[in-house]
């Protein structure tokens, strides 16, 4: 696995990586990128491409695939999207995207501090398309309403995984038919939205369950979907059952294009926002 992962990392270097990191560091920013140890990080800030993660860095949820810290989560920072907004400027992005932990001990999820950061962004930088990639704030629609409403250019929620697998690696809160109405529920809401979901194979799922998930997501009315290699973010998380080749993944965009789905994004290195926008 460990030649597997490096194989696939890429090192980090070069004058956009230095201003990205320094940038982040003036605002005091988290970034999903570095919390779940994603092996593209040095190719993604060299191109000046992260995922900003708001709402602290410790998650309330134990999924077993994901290298975010567990536990008991800090106080929301009441200024954390003005922040974003400052460095969403500074670093002249015209695509960003916002995810956050999952915040199941908040009332409205984190949904608040999406829309704040949302439209502090378009405040300072009106021209930068904006990509959330929320919790499924447990089903709580008015909590999705809230984002929705304020219009993302993209909004995504990730499925993770199959159905059969969804109890064995994520964390028990969490349910694939709740993330399948929220993404449903949110073309329903405004169908002028654009949708997206990922999952990551590699986990033990059969080809048929690929399939199915793949179908499941079309159901939904889903526009783009992403489909990666499970890595093992370290030693304690959940191990890798099978690694995939380049040829299967390109089965799978097939699959997708034959069953009607928008567009498919699918390959070893591909993470829900890998290269978004670019």
């Amino acid at each position: 696995m460990e030649s597997y992962f490096a194989k696939l990392s890429s090192l980090p270097g070069g004058e956009d990586y230095v201003f990205l990191k320094s940038i982040l560091k003036k605002y005091n920013l988290h970034t999903v990128c570095e919390n779940a140890k994603c092996p593209n990080l040095g190719e993604c800030f060299s191109k000046r491409s992260l995922t900003f993660l708001i709402l602290g860095n410790i998650c309330t949820r134990r999924c077993v695939f994901c290298g975010v810290p567990k536990g008991v989560p800090e106080r929301v920072s009441e200024d954390e999207p003005k922040r974003v907004a400052l460095a969403v400027k500074e670093l002249s992005l015209n695509y960003c995207v916002i995810t956050s932990v999952t915040r199941d001990d908040l009332e409205d999820y984190g949904a608040e501090i999406f829309v704040k950061t949302i439209e502090e962004i378009r405040k300072i930088s009106s021209n930068t398309l904006i990509e959330v990639l929320i919790p499924d704030f447990m089903g709580e629609l008015e909590a999705l309403k809230k984002v929705v409403l304020r219009r993302p250019n993209v909004l995504a929620h990730n499925i993770e995984t199959t159905k059969r697998l969804t109890k064995i690696i994520r964390d028990k809160k969490a349910d694939y038919f709740r993330s399948l109405w929220i993404l449903k529920k949110a073309k329903e809401l405004d169908n002028r939205i654009i949708t997206k979901s990922g999952f990551m194979v590699g986990l033990g799922e059969e080809e048929e369950e690929i399939y199915e998930t793949l179908l499941d997501l079309k159901k939904a009315d889903v526009d783009i979907v992403t489909i990666g290699q499970y890595l093992m973010p370290s030693r304690s998380n959940y191990p890798v059952k099978k690694y995939y080749r380049e040829e299967d993944f390109k089965k799978f965009v097939e699959w997708g294009k034959k069953i009607g789905i928008k567009k498919i994004i699918s390959g070893i290195k591909v993470r829900s926002s890998y290269l978004a926008g670019i």
